[in-house]
């Protein structure tokens, strides 16, 4: 049993870019597969798949992206914000800007999942749950 599984899907994409990896698999839920969207959609991932016959649970395929000339991957870093044991919230007027605009913060608000520019255009705050450039 994991305590987050939000924390367990950062680090296997994370640990997977390190190590050089085309494709890793993680056990999907409802929040991860909005976050594999939301990372596809800014270009941090080459694409996705969501398997439902594989387990009860599912299973989601993430290709990940690497640099063409560099072989460096795309994801610098995933980090997560408002962990279990210390919540972090933010209202739209105070949305973090990732990295001066070139990285993503990643929002769980009352209107789904979103980045933090699409929560502060539709004036939502919400649990910032990661950062990712």
């Amino acid at each position: 049993m994991n305590t987050d599984p939000i924390s367990d899907y950062l680090t296997r994409v994370r640990n997977a870019a390190k190590a050089g990896h085309r494709v890793v698999e993680i056990p999907a839920s409802n929040l991860k597969k909005e976050i594999t969207k939301i990372l596809f959609d800014q270009g941090f991932i080459l694409s996705y798949k969501f398997d439902d016959e594989s387990t009860p649970q599912g299973i989601i395929k993430i290709a990940l992206k690497y640099d063409k000339v560099s072989k460096e991957p795309v994801i610098k870093k995933i980090q997560r914000i408002s962990k279990p044991g210390l919540r972090k919230y933010a209202g739209s007027a105070d949305l973090p800007r990732v990295l001066n605009g070139l990285g993503i913060a990643i929002v769980s608000t009352s209107s789904g999942v979103m980045t933090g520019k699409q929560a502060k255009a539709q004036n939502v705050g919400g649990e910032v749950l990661c950062y990712v450039y």
